[in-house]
């Protein structure tokens, strides 16, 4: 692979965007995909924060546009900006997501409830409609959607949580039948990530934390930012509508 001046591989042609993606997981996707070449337009609540991460990945390659991931004038604009800019979006992963309550199910706010499932599920599927009507219908590409491992079993006190993460699971294979076969839609199901958002999880306790994990630690973004690369690429061309579980082993408890 050939490198440009400023250290950057040769551009691959391919543009994405990765919503949520000032740090965290949504950052390490968008530092995978910069890395191999590809263009990428990244979203955020935050406009210094989302600044900051643009020059860091690389000002020429990456654009970011600000406003709230529910919000649907901004999931326009954005999608918007990424045509201005580079002329097309082949790849959206949906990573924004929000988690504002912890406690039992039975006193669960349905006003908090619907804030999490407007910002976490909604808002996906109000990307993905955007990025098909915009570019993909009629060129091709690929969605990740971010889901978690909450999702997929009982999350005791995370229900709101979990049942938003359940339905982004369903929203992925609803659009992989319905966008197929010119767009695939995949979704990544993490368990627990080293990022501010997972913080209370595992922050003053973190070898506690990881002790239950079958390879000895938790995950860091860079790991799901290596499983959406190969999602959203070439080398994954067969394979869609699936859920693929990054646990660090987990799951194999289950059973035990």
């Amino acid at each position: 692979m050939t490198e440009h001046d400023n250290g950057l591989p040769e551009p691959t042609g391919k543009v994405a965007l990765v919503t949520g993606a000032s740090r965290g997981i949504g950052y390490g996707i968008a530092e995978a995909l910069v890395a191999r070449g590809d263009r990428v337009v990244i979203t955020g609540r935050n406009e210094d924060a989302l600044k900051e991460a643009a020059e860091k990945l690389g000002a020429d390659r990456v654009l970011g546009v600000a406003g709230k991931a529910h919000d649907e004038a901004h999931q326009a604009v954005a999608v918007e900006r990424a045509m201005e800019a580079f002329g097309r979006v082949d790849y959206l992963v949906n990573n924004a997501g929000t988690n504002p309550v912890f406690g039992p199910i039975a006193d669960l706010d349905l006003g908090v409830a619907r804030k999490v499932f407007e910002t976490n599920v909604v808002s996906a599927l109000g990307f993905a409609q955007r990025t098909w009507h915009a570019w993909q219908k009629d060129n091709g590409g690929a969605i990740v959607n971010i889901t978690s491992i909450a999702g997929l079993a009982p999350s005791p006190f995370i229900g709101a949580y979990g049942m938003s993460k359940a339905a982004m699971v369903n929203l992925t294979l609803q659009l992989a039948h319905e966008f197929a076969p010119g767009v695939r839609v995949n979704s990544i199901a993490p368990a627990v990530v080293k990022t501010k958002f997972a913080a209370a999880l595992y922050e003053n306790r973190e070898e506690e934390a990881a002790a239950g994990y079958p390879l000895a630690r938790l995950g860091v973004p860079e790991d799901i930012g290596g499983a959406a690369a190969f999602l959203l690429s070439d080398a994954s061309g067969w394979i869609t509508g699936q859920t693929l579980v990054v646990d660090g082993g987990l799951f194999l408890n289950a059973g035990a």
